[in-house]
């Protein structure tokens, strides 16, 4: 089910089975036959394959073509974005090109700005966790867009050993258009949290596929976390493919007039007895922001003992604003613990906002406090408190903004 919101309305809340997004349609046996869930979408390294999006597609009719079309040819010079470490660059390893492991090992593109990204990225910047290690400080790589009008494809390569524990931060800041590739691998027994955060300038596109295998026993945190760009697609792909493995998937928008904002979110229980949750929350102000969520779950024949819960809510701050808001769930097998699903869009609650006027506070100071409370729950989850504190002074900053408009 899709929610758009583009006038005055109360919070809609929607539980239970939804009908899976129909996607590409394949020929068989002289009859077309829509693919009906995320997981039988068909994967290649050849951009050729997946032909030059329409916006008629299942994967791209949210997403405004035209802006984000650069990102379907590959980058002649490559020199839209540089890279450096703010903090733990002692933990690169050496440059993956193609053929050299573990740079593939799970990751496979699911539409044309991966393949691009694969191609184009000729040498994969490795981010390696040693066996055991414990990282007591975050790494933190700084990804800075040099040019509005420079192209540049990237694929970043972050792997946690057995028993490893750390944190990594991707910061992305200036602007560019930038395809971009993370693979993601989470070994047995480590403990890994990876956090994106994009905080591009306005004219900024970036289109990214983060994929992520966790192996037996090992747990991936993974954040989006968007407060700039001009069109910003990050779409990330979580399998728990280990018994006992456990995957936290948590995003943060927030959109202005003239900002696409499009997570298409998709978590894989394939292991026994894993462990899944999924919050992603967007504010919305400007008539023309808008953001996508998309968010597929499956729970495969395999997956028994399985927990899982998936959820989005989004609040629309002005008209015409609109928030798309679709989540699947496809199950395989009986034998699971429980799994469920929940998306809301709505505007401010008046009550809540009498309920604080009426206690001597002012409208403009209960409007901040809502929001401010409705997306914190994403930050506090963060547990690196300088940054926890930085993402709280963004959202204070786009409430500011949106005030003074």
């Amino acid at each position: 089910m899709t929610t758009g919101t583009t006038a005055p309305e109360a919070a809609q809340e929607q539980h239970g089975h939804m009908d899976p997004a129909r996607a590409l349609v394949e020929p068989q046996d002289g009859v077309t036959i829509p693919v009906q869930t995320r997981s039988e979408r068909p994967r290649s390294f050849d951009p050729a394959d997946f032909g030059t999006p329409t916006g008629r597609e299942v994967n791209w009719k949210h997403t405004p073509i035209a802006r984000i079309s650069p990102l379907f040819e590959q980058a002649t010079s490559n020199d839209g974005v540089s890279y450096s470490f703010a903090s733990g660059g002692e933990f690169q390893a050496p440059g993956l090109k193609i053929g050299d492991t573990p740079r593939g090992e799970f990751f496979e593109p699911e539409d044309i700005t991966g393949a691009v990204a694969w191609h184009g990225a000729t040498e994969a910047l490795h981010i390696r966790l040693p066996r055991e290690t414990e990282l007591d400080e975050p790494i933190v790589l700084d990804i800075t867009g040099q040019g509005a009008e420079l192209r540049a494809d990237g694929h970043l390569v972050i792997e946690a050993e057995p028993m490893s524990k750390g944190t990594v931060v991707l910061q992305h800041s200036g602007t560019a258009q930038y395809a971009q590739n993370v693979e993601i691998i989470a070994r047995d027994g480590s403990n890994l949290t990876v956090i994106s955060v994009q905080k591009w300038g306005d004219d900024a596109i970036h289109a990214a596929s983060h994929q992520a295998r966790v192996d037996r026993d090992a747990s991936l945190t993974h954040f989006v976390i968007t407060f700039g760009g001009g069109v910003v697609r990050v779409n990330p792909n979580l399998e728990l493919a280990g018994q006992g493995s456990e995957g936290e998937m948590f995003g943060l928008s927030y959109s202005d007039a003239g900002q696409h904002f499009e997570n298409q979110v998709y978590l894989f229980h394939k292991g026994e007895s894993t462990t899944g949750d999924v919050l992603y929350k967007s504010a919305l102000q400007g008539e023309t922001a808008r953001s996508v969520w998309i968010g597929d779950v499956l729970i495969g024949p395999d997956a028994t003992g399985t927990d899982s819960y998936e959820a989005n809510r989004n609040l629309v701050l002005t008209n015409g604003a609109r928030a798309d808001s679709i989540p699947n769930l496809e199950i395989k097998t009986g034998d699971i613990k429980g799994a469920g699903h929940a998306s809301a869009t709505g505007r401010f609650d008046d009550e809540q906002l009498f309920y604080l006027q009426a206690r001597g506070i002012t409208e403009e100071e209960a409007r901040r406090l809502i929001v401010l409370g409705f997306l914190a729950e994403i930050p506090q989850r963060i547990q690196i408190a300088d940054l926890q504190a930085t993402l709280i002074a963004d959202i204070e900053r786009e409430i500011a903004e949106g005030v003074a408009a």
